[in-house]
């Protein structure tokens, strides 16, 4: 069954935005299955748009904003 858009449900969203990069920690349930965080990275090309990318590694500052945003969405969950 392929992925179909409409059955994924967002409980909680919050982008922080850094220098040329954005982090968004969200929840999501597909399919009125469970609830799961997911942390995604957007890059800011040189046409200012952002693009996504593989989150891959944080820096401490990155972690150090990101970490009480992960902790208000366990909360929702």
């Amino acid at each position: 069954m392929p992925y179909d858009q409409s059955l994924d449900v967002s409980s909680f969203k919050e982008v922080k935005e850094f220098e040329d990069t954005r982090i968004t920690v969200g929840v999501y349930s597909y399919n009125n299955g469970p609830k799961k965080l997911q942390l995604s990275r957007e890059n800011r090309n040189q046409n200012d748009e952002w693009r996504f990318a593989k989150l891959g590694r944080l820096t401490k500052d990155e972690a150090q904003e990101i970490l009480p945003i992960m902790m208000k969405a366990v909360e929702s969950m």
